[in-house]
């Protein structure tokens, strides 16, 4: 059984190419990338008890990234001193990723290949910007909780599920702001906080952080928020 959603990798394949164009379809991760960084960053750190202050803090940690795209989470973390590898059923997305690690000097894997297809196990998996994105989340979530070596980390983004984040997530982003192109999501597939949390219990993982990520108009700029849970969140959870 496959995660995949055809359709989906159709719509982003279009423009995968220009992954790495900070002015191109991409350039809302591109914008959010060093606050979503700062927060993986810091959960591994303290879930293996690494020193965040140093230059190679995830020296010796293992990561697959499901659904890598161009790799822009993928090179960070490598040069963290990471051993990364980077998952995605997007021909041109990992040729795109391949091409610039390579350009940058970077030993990442990259692997076209769905996430029900890997077989190695790692201390931290990252599913970000996908999980609204898949078939069947349910089932989805199982496959990322078995790619987790026992006691290691796992780490989804994605968007809550509420009036808010439909006149945010899709009204604003995709037709008023144009951050994304319209269609690029379905506010029926967005998942709630508690929903993800209930998921992941039932694949042996408990959680063990969540924090919104919010957008501040005025500052033009992405922050993390304690409180704010309303629009884009990441959960961090514990493999048991």
């Amino acid at each position: 059984m496959s995660s995949i959603d055809t359709a989906e990798i159709e719509n982003f394949s279009k423009d995968a190419d220009r992954w790495w164009d900070e002015n191109g379809p991409f350039k809302p991760l591109h914008h959010l990338n060093p606050v979503r960084m700062r927060y993986i960053k810091e959960q591994i750190c303290e879930h293996f008890d690494k020193d965040p202050n140093s230059l190679k803090s995830l020296k010796h940690i293992s990561i697959l990234d499901v659904g890598c795209g161009g790799g822009l989470v993928c090179e960070p973390l490598a040069r963290l001193g990471a051993d990364v590898t980077g998952a995605d059923a997007d021909p041109v997305a990992i040729s795109t990723a391949k091409e610039h690690s390579l350009a940058s000097g970077l030993a990442i894997d990259y692997q076209r290949t769905p996430a029900e297809k890997i077989t190695k196990k790692y201390d931290v998996v990252l599913a970000l910007e996908i999980i609204e994105h898949v078939q069947d989340p349910e089932e989805f979530v199982k496959t990322i909780a078995g790619l987790s070596k026992k006691d290691g980390l796992v780490i989804f983004s994605t968007l809550n599920r509420n009036p808010k984040s439909f006149l945010l997530g899709i009204v604003a982003a995709e037709y008023f702001l144009r951050w994304v192109p319209r269609g690029t999501h379905s506010w029926k597939k967005f998942i709630r906080p508690s929903e993800l949390a209930k998921m992941g219990r039932q694949a042996a993982l408990s959680p063990k952080n969540i924090t919104g990520l919010i957008y501040n108009p005025v500052r033009s700029e992405f922050a993390l928020s304690n409180k704010d849970l309303d629009v884009n969140y990441l959960m961090a959870l514990k493999k048991t």
